[in-house]
């Protein structure tokens, strides 16, 4: 990707709108520059500053086929990364009430809710929820590792188990 391109969504950001900016910058475009707009203004900022629009209405980044717009996103750029996955299903589970997606996603909602009645803008509420989407990331791996050496754990202590995961994420990192 170029260098600082312009991403375009609704303002009042949520789960979604809190989720996607997290996704993008880490893994699809690092100078990620964010224009929150009212719904009908971004059509507008798309022509003018040739910005993606995503979570709005209409848009090819936005929700479709029952899924939310985070993992809308993760389908469009090939994202395939297992931990990811986990995390979408959590983000789903939040954005859509789908509670039968993921139970942690309740708790997400209510977070995202607390932190945007926090911020004093748009921009804000997106940096501070990125140490949350940093955390569960790390929690959907912690359940990937969990699955995968469930055995081999279950024989450690508490410091050992701990130690082993720190390690498996290690490996996990480019």
């Amino acid at each position: 990707m170029k260098d600082e391109l312009k991403w375009v969504t609704r303002e009042y950001v949520h789960v979604d709108r809190t989720a996607c900016p997290w996704l993008i910058k880490k893994f699809v475009d690092p100078n990620a520059e964010f224009i929150f707009v009212p719904t009908e203004e971004i059509e507008e900022v798309v022509k003018t500053q040739g910005a993606i629009p995503f979570d709005a209405p209409g848009v090819k980044l936005g929700h479709r086929e029952g899924k939310c717009s985070f993992e809308t996103i993760i389908e469009e750029y090939g994202l395939k990364d297992p931990a990811l996955q986990e995390l979408a299903k959590i983000v789903h589970a939040a954005d859509t009430r789908d509670v039968e997606a993921a139970s942690e996603g309740a708790g997400l909602s209510a977070i995202m809710v607390g932190i945007r009645i926090n911020s004093k803008d748009d921009f804000e509420a997106i940096e501070r929820a990125k140490y949350v989407y940093d955390a569960i990331y790390a929690y959907s791996n912690l359940k990937i590792i969990r699955k995968k050496y469930r055995n081999e754990m279950e024989k450690m202590d508490r410091k050992q188990r701990y130690e082993f995961v720190k390690k498996k994420m290690k490996e996990k990192l480019p």
